[in-house]
């Protein structure tokens, strides 16, 4: 699998300059993806990069976690959503679960985990980001099998922060 990495911006943020940060060991700008990180279908090992995180607004009080395929068009293919981290979070260590309290979202392959990078043949490159947010509530109301576009649409309303990493990958 060829694939390239590269920081940049989610979405499109309304508010103020972001003063979040998101880094990776794992992820490296202009840098190959690993295998580790690529869904076992693609060839990889499916297991989350690890992150940290920065700088989230004193007004947090939880943390949203996501990686959304936002090639796949109209709504994006969600391949990890992890919602209710605590506001105190720095990150999460590689091939991690989600600490007590926090909960996984059903991703658009069915898991309620980490669901790598793997792109249809023939598709191009898909762009697949990872974002943390900074959300103004400790529990969130969203269901365990929402879509991408549902959590994408609200935490962009939501959010009084974010922090991305941008991957992309073809086959």
């Amino acid at each position: 699998m060829r694939a390239a990495a590269a920081i940049v911006t989610a979405f499109a943020f309304t508010g103020p300059a972001a003063a979040m940060q998101l880094t990776s060991p794992d992820l490296k700008a202009d840098a190959p993806m690993p295998l580790l990180h690529v869904y076992t279908r693609c060839g990889g090992q499916n297991t989350s990069p690890a992150l940290a995180w920065s700088g989230q607004p004193k007004a947090a009080k939880s943390l949203v976690l996501t990686m959304i395929d936002e090639s796949v068009k109209p709504a994006g293919w969600s391949h990890w959503v992890v919602v209710d981290l605590p506001a105190s979070a720095s990150g999460l260590g590689r091939g991690a679960a989600p600490p007590a309290g926090a909960r996984a979202i059903v991703s658009n392959f069915g898991d309620a985990a980490y669901a790598g990078p793997c792109p249809p043949h023939g598709t191009g490159v898909h762009r697949y980001v990872v974002t943390v947010w900074a959300m103004p509530t400790a529990k969130l109301e969203i269901g365990a099998d929402a879509k991408a576009a549902e959590v994408s649409a609200m935490l962009q309303k939501a959010a009084l922060d974010h922090a991305s990493i941008a991957v992309t990958a073809e086959r």
